[in-house]
Order: C-alpha cells, then sequence, then structure tokens
C-alpha cells in the first residue's frame, strides 16, 4: 500500500451554503431535542422504538431509547465537524495535486456538510415522528420516511462524485 506524503492544508473560509446547510441542520436537531424536553413528563412509559420498511412500527420501548438518536446526533455532529476541518485527510483521486486541491477540498468539505445536516435534519424528523406517534398527534411521514433517508443521503454523494469527476 503506497504511503501518501503529506497534503497541502489550506483556509478556504465557509461558504454561504455550508452556513446555511449549518442553520437548517442544527435547527432540526436542537429542535427535536427541545420538543423531546418539553414533552417528555407527557409522553407514556412505551413510545415506538422502530419502524419498517412501510414506515409502520414494530417495535415499542421505553421512553428513555428517544434519548438514543439525539447521542448518536452528536456523535455524528462531532465526529463530521473534525472531518469538515480537516478535508486534507479525505480520500482522493491520484491527480491530486497543488493546483487543484482547493477545488478538490471545497467539494469533499460541502459533500461532509451535507450528509452531517442531512443526518441531523433526519434524525430530528425521526425524533419528532417517533414523538407525534406516542402522543397520538397523528403527523406521520410513514412509508415515505425511508425513500427520504436513502434520497437525501445518496443523492449529495453522487452529486459530489460528478462534480470531483469533472476537476482537471
Amino acid at each position: 500500500m503506497p504511503i501518501h506524503k503529506e497534503r497541502l492544508k489550506l483556509k478556504i473560509p465557509k461558504t454561504k451554503s455550508e452556513w446555511l446547510w449549518d442553520f437548517i441542520g442544527y435547527s432540526f436537531y436542537f429542535g427535536s431535542i427541545v420538543l423531546l424536553i418539553a414533552v417528555w413528563n407527557i409522553l407514556p412509559e412505551k413510545v415506538p422504538a422502530h419502524y419498517n420498511a412501510f414506515g409502520e412500527i414494530d417495535r415499542w420501548g421505553s421512553k428513555w431509547e428517544l434519548l438514543i438518536l439525539p447521542g448518536i446526533g452528536a456523535l455524528i455532529l462531532l465526529f463530521m465537524q473534525i472531518m469538515e476541518k480537516h478535508p486534507e485527510v479525505h480520500q482522493y483521486p491520484e491527480r491530486l495535486n497543488e493546483a487543484n486541491a482547493e477545488q478538490f477540498y471545497l467539494i469533499s468539505r460541502k459533500l461532509v456538510n451535507q450528509l452531517k445536516n442531512i443526518c441531523l435534519i433526519l434524525f430530528g424528523v425521526l425524533l419528532f415522528e417517533m414523538v407525534s406517534d406516542a402522543l397520538g398527534w397523528g403527523i406521520r411521514f410513514g412509508k415515505w420516511l425511508l425513500p427520504l433517508i436513502i434520497i437525501g443521503t445518496i443523492a449529495p454523494i453522487i452529486i459530489g462524485m460528478i462534480k470531483q469527476s469533472k476537476i482537471k
């Protein structure tokens, strides 16, 4: 396995789209935590804990299981924030060089930013759905949740790969 030399480290300012994605992602994530705190005392002891591919509840569990989503979200947020700050450690094709490094880094960093925030949005939506089902509010994404998750995570990757393939 070849050893890669130390990659160029660049200071690339955060773009407006990255700031916008962060605002939206963090809003969904922290909003879902505020919702959970606000309704905690009125939640029943058993809440939806898992959904099948059709968006139907297939397992009920303790309301304490609802804390798993914000916990995983925090870990994703922390890890991907670090990855965002260090695009020089991302994987790139052999054609990466000093002339095109900024383009590669920016596209890769934006992809990590989008994926981080899409995960936060999806975790927020899923937590809202679980709370809504537990309290009988009737507000559901149902069968659309899984396609939303799949498209939401795969589309940015494909778009990022296409953009990187155009770099000379």
